[in-house]
């Protein structure tokens, strides 16, 4: 686990990766880095704690 970041509006953010799954037109885990996008697309964050589970 990193040291917690502490940003302000405008700030840039920090690179980081995260594990993504692409479900069309087959199913495949990604692994994604701001770093592909910065610079060339916007990027939103969603969390959705507890999607698509039983609970």
């Amino acid at each position: 686990m990193s040291d917690k970041v502490e940003l302000k509006v405008g700030d840039l953010a920090p690179d980081f990766g995260l594990k993504g799954v692409i479900t069309k037109p087959e199913t495949q885990s990604v692994d994604v880095k701001l770093s592909d996008y910065r610079g060339k697309k916007n990027v939103v964050l969603a969390f959705h704690p507890f999607a698509f589970t039983a609970t």
